[in-house]
Protein backbone atom coordinates (compact mmCIF):
# COMPACT_ATOMS: atom_id res chain seq x y z
CA UNK A 1 0.00 0.00 0.00
CA UNK A 2 2.81 2.33 0.86
CA UNK A 3 6.39 2.70 2.10
CA UNK A 4 8.47 1.18 -0.71
CA UNK A 5 11.94 -0.30 -0.63
CA UNK A 6 13.98 2.35 -2.42
CA UNK A 7 16.62 1.23 -4.89
CA UNK A 8 20.37 1.93 -4.77
CA UNK A 9 20.46 0.92 -1.11
CA UNK A 10 19.35 4.34 0.14
CA UNK A 11 16.66 2.99 2.43
CA UNK A 12 14.87 -0.33 2.77
CA UNK A 13 11.61 -0.43 4.65
CA UNK A 14 9.97 -3.60 5.87
CA UNK A 15 6.52 -2.07 5.59
CA UNK A 16 6.20 -2.86 1.89
CA UNK A 17 6.68 -6.54 2.65
CA UNK A 18 4.08 -6.27 5.38
CA UNK A 19 1.64 -4.65 2.96
CA UNK A 20 2.11 -7.50 0.47
CA UNK A 21 1.80 -10.32 2.96
CA UNK A 22 -1.38 -11.67 4.49
CA UNK A 23 -0.46 -10.28 7.90
CA UNK A 24 -2.56 -7.93 9.93
CA UNK A 25 -5.49 -6.33 8.14
CA UNK A 26 -5.35 -2.55 7.83
CA UNK A 27 -8.16 -0.42 9.20
CA UNK A 28 -9.23 2.46 11.44
CA UNK A 29 -8.16 2.88 15.07
CA UNK A 30 -10.01 0.93 17.75
CA UNK A 31 -11.67 4.09 19.00
CA UNK A 32 -12.38 7.39 17.25
CA UNK A 33 -12.71 10.61 19.22
CA UNK A 34 -12.95 13.32 16.56
CA UNK A 35 -15.42 14.56 13.98
CA UNK A 36 -14.39 15.31 10.40
CA UNK A 37 -15.05 19.05 10.61
CA UNK A 38 -12.92 19.37 13.76
CA UNK A 39 -9.69 18.06 12.18
CA UNK A 40 -7.22 20.91 11.45
CA UNK A 41 -5.33 21.00 8.16
CA UNK A 42 -1.60 20.50 8.00
CA UNK A 43 0.19 23.86 8.03
CA UNK A 44 2.46 24.31 4.97
CA UNK A 45 6.00 25.35 5.84
CA UNK A 46 9.39 25.42 4.17
CA UNK A 47 11.33 22.25 4.94
CA UNK A 48 14.55 20.71 3.67
CA UNK A 49 14.15 17.69 1.43
CA UNK A 50 14.29 14.35 3.21
CA UNK A 51 17.76 12.84 3.12
CA UNK A 52 16.37 9.37 2.50
CA UNK A 53 13.09 9.90 0.69
CA UNK A 54 14.23 11.46 -2.58
CA UNK A 55 16.37 9.14 -4.71
CA UNK A 56 16.38 9.90 -8.43
CA UNK A 57 14.30 6.75 -8.91
CA UNK A 58 13.16 3.60 -7.12
CA UNK A 59 11.51 0.33 -8.03
CA UNK A 60 8.42 -1.39 -6.58
CA UNK A 61 6.84 -4.59 -7.93
CA UNK A 62 9.20 -4.43 -10.92
CA UNK A 63 8.11 -0.93 -11.92
CA UNK A 64 10.42 2.08 -11.84
CA UNK A 65 9.24 5.40 -10.41
CA UNK A 66 11.09 8.69 -10.84
CA UNK A 67 11.05 11.33 -8.10
CA UNK A 68 10.36 14.91 -9.14
CA UNK A 69 13.07 17.49 -8.48
CA UNK A 70 10.49 20.20 -7.79
CA UNK A 71 6.83 20.14 -6.75
CA UNK A 72 6.12 23.71 -7.90
CA UNK A 73 2.75 24.09 -9.61
CA UNK A 74 2.00 20.36 -9.60
CA UNK A 75 -1.64 19.24 -9.98
CA UNK A 76 -3.14 15.81 -10.58
CA UNK A 77 -6.53 14.10 -10.84
CA UNK A 78 -7.20 10.51 -9.87
CA UNK A 79 -8.31 8.23 -7.06
CA UNK A 80 -7.42 8.59 -3.37
CA UNK A 81 -7.21 5.71 -0.90
CA UNK A 82 -6.10 5.57 2.73
CA UNK A 83 -3.98 3.60 5.18
CA UNK A 84 -4.34 3.29 8.91
CA UNK A 85 -3.66 1.12 11.96
CA UNK A 86 -1.55 -1.53 10.21
CA UNK A 87 1.20 1.05 9.56
CA UNK A 88 0.72 3.28 12.60
CA UNK A 89 4.06 3.87 14.33
CA UNK A 90 6.14 2.55 11.44
CA UNK A 91 8.74 4.52 9.53
CA UNK A 92 7.69 6.39 6.40
CA UNK A 93 9.83 6.85 3.29
CA UNK A 94 10.87 10.31 4.49
CA UNK A 95 12.14 8.87 7.77
CA UNK A 96 9.29 10.26 9.87
CA UNK A 97 7.07 7.99 11.94
CA UNK A 98 3.65 7.34 10.45
CA UNK A 99 0.85 8.71 12.63
CA UNK A 100 -2.59 7.81 11.32
CA UNK A 101 -4.04 10.71 13.37
CA UNK A 102 -1.83 13.30 11.62
CA UNK A 103 -2.70 15.03 8.34
CA UNK A 104 -0.25 13.24 6.05
CA UNK A 105 -0.23 11.31 2.79
CA UNK A 106 1.83 9.17 0.43
CA UNK A 107 2.58 9.94 -3.22
CA UNK A 108 4.69 8.06 -5.74
CA UNK A 109 6.75 10.88 -7.25
CA UNK A 110 6.44 14.19 -5.38
CA UNK A 111 9.56 15.29 -3.48
CA UNK A 112 9.39 14.58 0.26
CA UNK A 113 8.22 16.44 2.17
CA UNK A 114 5.77 18.77 0.45
CA UNK A 115 2.18 19.86 1.03
CA UNK A 116 -0.88 19.34 -1.15
CA UNK A 117 -4.49 20.42 -1.05
CA UNK A 118 -6.80 17.47 -1.75
CA UNK A 119 -10.36 17.96 -3.04
CA UNK A 120 -12.88 15.11 -2.85
CA UNK A 121 -15.12 15.39 -5.93
CA UNK A 122 -17.86 13.31 -4.32
CA UNK A 123 -18.62 15.85 -1.57
CA UNK A 124 -16.56 18.99 -2.24
CA UNK A 125 -14.51 18.69 0.94
CA UNK A 126 -10.94 20.00 0.89
CA UNK A 127 -7.95 19.32 3.15
CA UNK A 128 -4.26 20.15 3.24
CA UNK A 129 -1.89 17.28 3.98
CA UNK A 130 1.85 16.82 4.31
CA UNK A 131 3.24 14.31 1.81
CA UNK A 132 5.93 12.35 3.67
CA UNK A 133 5.62 8.82 2.28
CA UNK A 134 5.59 6.76 -0.93
CA UNK A 135 2.58 5.03 -2.48
CA UNK A 136 -0.06 3.96 -3.28
CA UNK A 137 1.09 1.21 -5.61
CA UNK A 138 -2.32 0.21 -6.93
CA UNK A 139 -3.45 1.02 -10.46
CA UNK A 140 -5.25 4.33 -10.86
CA UNK A 141 -4.64 5.61 -7.33
CA UNK A 142 -2.63 8.80 -6.99
CA UNK A 143 -2.52 9.47 -3.24
CA UNK A 144 -2.76 7.42 -0.04
CA UNK A 145 -4.22 9.44 2.84
CA UNK A 146 -3.67 9.01 6.55
CA UNK A 147 -6.75 7.92 8.47
CA UNK A 148 -7.29 11.46 9.83
CA UNK A 149 -7.04 13.01 6.36
CA UNK A 150 -9.35 10.36 4.92
CA UNK A 151 -11.86 11.05 7.69
CA UNK A 152 -11.80 14.80 7.05
CA UNK A 153 -12.29 14.28 3.32
CA UNK A 154 -14.96 11.59 3.65
CA UNK A 155 -12.74 8.92 2.06
CA UNK A 156 -12.49 6.72 5.15
CA UNK A 157 -16.16 5.83 4.81
CA UNK A 158 -15.97 4.93 1.12
CA UNK A 159 -12.45 3.47 0.93
CA UNK A 160 -11.57 5.38 -2.24
CA UNK A 161 -12.78 8.58 -3.91
CA UNK A 162 -12.09 10.65 -7.02
CA UNK A 163 -9.90 13.61 -6.07
CA UNK A 164 -7.79 16.47 -7.37
CA UNK A 165 -4.54 17.42 -5.71
CA UNK A 166 -2.46 20.57 -6.03
CA UNK A 167 0.81 21.46 -4.34
CA UNK A 168 0.63 24.36 -1.87
CA UNK A 169 3.43 26.30 -0.16
CA UNK A 170 3.56 28.99 2.53
CA UNK A 171 3.89 31.51 -0.30
CA UNK A 172 0.87 30.31 -2.30
CA UNK A 173 -1.20 29.96 0.87
CA UNK A 174 -0.15 33.33 2.28
CA UNK A 175 -1.43 33.34 5.84
CA UNK A 176 -4.70 31.76 4.79
CA UNK A 177 -4.59 29.19 7.57
CA UNK A 178 -4.26 31.71 10.37
CA UNK A 179 -5.32 35.11 9.11
CA UNK A 180 -8.47 36.86 8.00
CA UNK A 181 -6.78 38.66 5.15
CA UNK A 182 -8.04 42.23 4.94
CA UNK A 183 -8.94 42.60 8.63
CA UNK A 184 -5.60 41.38 9.96
CA UNK A 185 -7.39 39.24 12.56
CA UNK A 186 -5.21 36.45 13.92
CA UNK A 187 -7.17 33.25 14.50
CA UNK A 188 -5.72 30.36 16.51
CA UNK A 189 -4.08 27.42 14.76
CA UNK A 190 -5.37 24.36 16.61
CA UNK A 191 -3.07 21.54 17.56
CA UNK A 192 -4.48 18.04 17.23
CA UNK A 193 -5.09 17.80 20.99
CA UNK A 194 -6.93 21.14 21.00
CA UNK A 195 -9.04 20.04 18.06
CA UNK A 196 -10.17 16.89 19.84
CA UNK A 197 -11.57 18.55 22.97
CA UNK A 198 -15.19 19.59 23.36
CA UNK A 199 -16.19 22.86 21.71
CA UNK A 200 -18.52 23.75 24.59
CA UNK A 201 -18.16 27.40 25.51
CA UNK A 202 -16.03 28.33 22.49
CA UNK A 203 -16.96 31.34 20.41
CA UNK A 204 -17.73 31.16 16.69
CA UNK A 205 -19.07 33.53 14.10
CA UNK A 206 -21.91 31.74 12.34
CA UNK A 207 -22.34 32.91 8.78
CA UNK A 208 -25.46 30.97 7.83
CA UNK A 209 -27.28 27.67 8.43
CA UNK A 210 -28.63 25.35 5.75
CA UNK A 211 -30.75 22.22 5.67
CA UNK A 212 -28.93 21.19 2.49
CA UNK A 213 -25.36 19.88 2.71
CA UNK A 214 -24.44 20.92 -0.85
CA UNK A 215 -25.48 24.50 -0.13
CA UNK A 216 -23.37 24.48 3.03
CA UNK A 217 -20.37 23.09 1.15
CA UNK A 218 -20.75 25.76 -1.52
CA UNK A 219 -20.78 28.48 1.15
CA UNK A 220 -17.79 26.89 2.88
CA UNK A 221 -15.80 27.04 -0.35
CA UNK A 222 -16.89 30.62 -0.96
CA UNK A 223 -15.61 31.66 2.46
CA UNK A 224 -12.32 29.81 2.05
CA UNK A 225 -11.82 31.44 -1.34
CA UNK A 226 -12.09 34.75 0.52
CA UNK A 227 -9.33 33.57 2.92
CA UNK A 228 -11.67 32.69 5.79
CA UNK A 229 -9.87 29.36 6.01
CA UNK A 230 -11.02 28.62 9.58
CA UNK A 231 -14.56 28.21 8.25
CA UNK A 232 -16.15 24.91 9.21
CA UNK A 233 -19.46 23.11 8.91
CA UNK A 234 -21.07 22.01 12.16
CA UNK A 235 -23.74 19.36 11.60
CA UNK A 236 -26.61 19.15 14.08
CA UNK A 237 -29.70 16.97 14.17
CA UNK A 238 -33.03 18.58 15.02
CA UNK A 239 -36.34 16.72 14.82
CA UNK A 240 -34.84 14.07 12.51
CA UNK A 241 -33.51 16.78 10.19
CA UNK A 242 -29.84 17.62 9.71
CA UNK A 243 -28.85 21.27 9.94
CA UNK A 244 -25.53 22.43 8.46
CA UNK A 245 -24.21 25.52 10.28
CA UNK A 246 -21.35 27.31 8.49
CA UNK A 247 -19.14 28.89 11.16
CA UNK A 248 -15.73 30.52 11.46
CA UNK A 249 -13.57 29.77 14.46
CA UNK A 250 -13.25 29.05 17.24
CA UNK A 251 -12.05 32.58 17.99
CA UNK A 252 -10.11 33.37 21.17
CA UNK A 253 -12.04 36.39 22.52
CA UNK A 254 -15.31 38.27 22.15
CA UNK A 255 -13.39 41.27 20.81
CA UNK A 256 -11.90 39.20 17.97
CA UNK A 257 -15.35 37.77 17.24
CA UNK A 258 -16.82 41.29 17.01
CA UNK A 259 -14.11 42.37 14.56
CA UNK A 260 -14.64 39.27 12.46
CA UNK A 261 -18.41 39.86 12.47
CA UNK A 262 -17.89 43.45 11.29
CA UNK A 263 -15.67 42.20 8.46
CA UNK A 264 -18.36 39.77 7.32
CA UNK A 265 -21.07 42.42 7.45
CA UNK A 266 -18.96 44.72 5.29
CA UNK A 267 -18.87 42.12 2.53
CA UNK A 268 -22.64 41.53 2.77
CA UNK A 269 -22.86 38.42 4.92
CA UNK A 270 -25.72 40.09 6.74
CA UNK A 271 -27.01 37.00 8.55
CA UNK A 272 -23.71 36.42 10.37
CA UNK A 273 -23.83 36.35 14.16
CA UNK A 274 -21.68 35.43 17.14
CA UNK A 275 -22.55 32.12 18.76
CA UNK A 276 -21.24 29.88 21.51
CA UNK A 277 -21.07 26.25 20.44
CA UNK A 278 -24.18 24.33 21.43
Amino acid sequence: MTMPALRNGLIVLSCLLAACSGGVKDGPPDSIDYEWDQIPDAQPKDEAKSRYGNPASYEVFGKEYRVMQSAAGFTQDGVASWYGSKFHGQRTSSGETYDMHAMTAAHKSLPLPCYVEVTNHNNGRKAIVKVNDRGPFHGGRIIDLSYAAATKLGVAQTGTAPVSIRVVTPETMGDANTQVASAGIKLPVLSRDEALVSDDGKLYVQVVAFSNENAALKMLQELRDKNFSSARIHVEKSKNTLLYRVRIGPVPTRDVAEKLLAQLKEIKYNDAKIVSYN
